[in-house]
């Protein structure tokens, strides 16, 4: 589904400031998957995930969505392929249009039918069907501006927009890390939801420990532009927090091997 061959990333070449973000990233997130990311500040999270939807351009490397290489493709031809959530929730949504002029926009970018403002009785009903699906009562809200809604309730609008249509790929930057912790354990419910219903490929960035844990099927620790952890399955489902605390540790003091760390 997605497949990263040694993508490098340097900002600010030849200055005082220059950092090499990504380096050498060989990654490859199969059909399904709901791979989660950790990593300390710096170490190259978002960037990845900019790299993936065009945002930055790679210095070097090939990236594969699905079956083709978007590798020198800007951000709005990638934009068919990807459905992404950022951390700030103003954004994604159109804060002065309505839920159902928010999602006929969605539908419309991608259907390629341009922004034609006459939304069919038949759509009407199936956007109240989708967010009446969040359970936050907002099916009755739907000529209700957006921009009225709590962050939360704009998150959650803002996840159904982004998978109106399957993308081949579910981008997550960090979508709950700007709201409380009980609206983001809300605002996850819905997002793990929406992915296993519609087994929908996803790649999350998070700070919590516990919610990369038990989240997903996967999940990969970041360091200095590398991946430096990998871990699935029955093995990730046994891991605790301390365990990747353990990890940080080895990563700050550049305990490797052959650049991978290992627990233990």
């Amino acid at each position: 589904m997605l497949n990263l061959y040694g993508i490098e990333k340097t900002f600010n070449v030849g200055t005082v400031n220059e950092k090499k973000a990504l380096n050498g990233i060989d990654f490859t997130i199969n059909d399904g998957d709901f791979v989660t990311v950790i990593g300390g500040n710096g170490a190259g999270k978002s960037t990845l995930l900019n790299i993936i939807s065009g945002v930055y351009m790679s210095d070097a490397g090939k990236i594969v969505i699905g079956d083709e290489d978007v590798t020198n493709k800007k951000e709005h031809q990638r934009a068919k392929l990807l459905g992404r959530v950022f951390q700030d929730p103003m954004m994604g949504t159109a804060a002065d249009m309505s839920i159902e002029d928010n999602m006929a926009m969605a539908y419309r970018r991608i259907k390629r039918r341009g922004l034609v403002w006459g939304i069919t009785a038949k759509e009407k009903v199936k956007y109240k069907e989708l967010v009446a699906t969040l359970g936050l009562g907002l099916e009755g809200r739907m000529t209700s501006k957006v921009g009225l809604l709590s962050g939360g309730q704009r998150q959650a609008i803002t996840l159904l927009m982004a998978t109106l249509e399957k993308p081949k790929l579910l981008l997550l930057d960090e979508h709950t890390a700007a709201l409380d912790p009980k609206t983001a354990a809300k605002v996850l419910d819905i997002t793990n939801d929406i992915v296993s219903e519609n087994k929908i490929t996803t790649l999350m960035i998070t700070h919590n420990m516990r919610d990369a844990i038990r989240l997903g099927n996967r999940l990969i620790m970041m360091h200095e532009g590398k991946i430096i952890y990998e871990v699935s399955g029955e093995e990730k489902q046994k891991l605790q927090v301390s365990d990747l605390m353990e990890l940080f540790a080895k990563a700050s003091n550049g305990e490797f091997a052959n650049d991978r760390l290992l627990l233990g």
